[in-house]
């Protein structure tokens, strides 16, 4: 295994991500249960997306009941889909994005954490869904690394 564990997994998942499926912005956030709350853990735009940031887990919103909670991907198609989804959407199409997938990390049937793809509109799509979830798989170890250190 690389150094620096579990950036060094996370900054190669990025690269691969990349190449796979595409992105403008990717951020990876670990869900931290104790607390209730969402951080963000990895981002490739560090300067307007800064890890450490945390959100508290809103139990009503779609991201929780689908994505943390069904374990379902959540697929924003245009910039509209975008506004609903996000509180930050006009920063998000600041940087290019106006479609969005958060994909759940799980382990033992509940979901430790996300990657979460931003792109251009129309950029994502249900065929994604199935690379995606080999990714998030192979996210695993590092997302139980850090959740070990919390």
């Amino acid at each position: 295994m690389a150094e620096g564990q579990p950036n060094a997994s996370l900054a190669a998942l990025d690269k691969a991500l990349a190449a796979a499926i595409g992105h403008k912005l990717f951020t990876v956030l670990v869900i931290n249960w104790s607390k209730n709350e969402n951080q963000r853990f990895y981002t490739n735009q560090p300067g307007p997306y800064p890890t450490g940031g945390a959100k508290p887990l809103v139990k009503e919103g779609e991201f929780y009941r689908e994505v943390i909670m069904a374990g379902r991907p959540r697929i924003c198609r245009t910039y509209d889909d975008v506004k609903r989804a996000f509180f930050d959407h006009e920063l998000i199409r600041s940087r290019g994005c106006e479609s969005a997938v958060n994909y759940p990390v799980r382990w033992n049937g509940r979901t430790i954490g996300s990657l979460n793809l931003l792109h251009q509109a129309e950029w994502y799509r249900e065929d994604d869904m199935p690379a995606l979830s080999a990714f998030a798989q192979m996210t695993v170890p590092a997302l139980m690394e850090i959740v070990s250190r919390a």
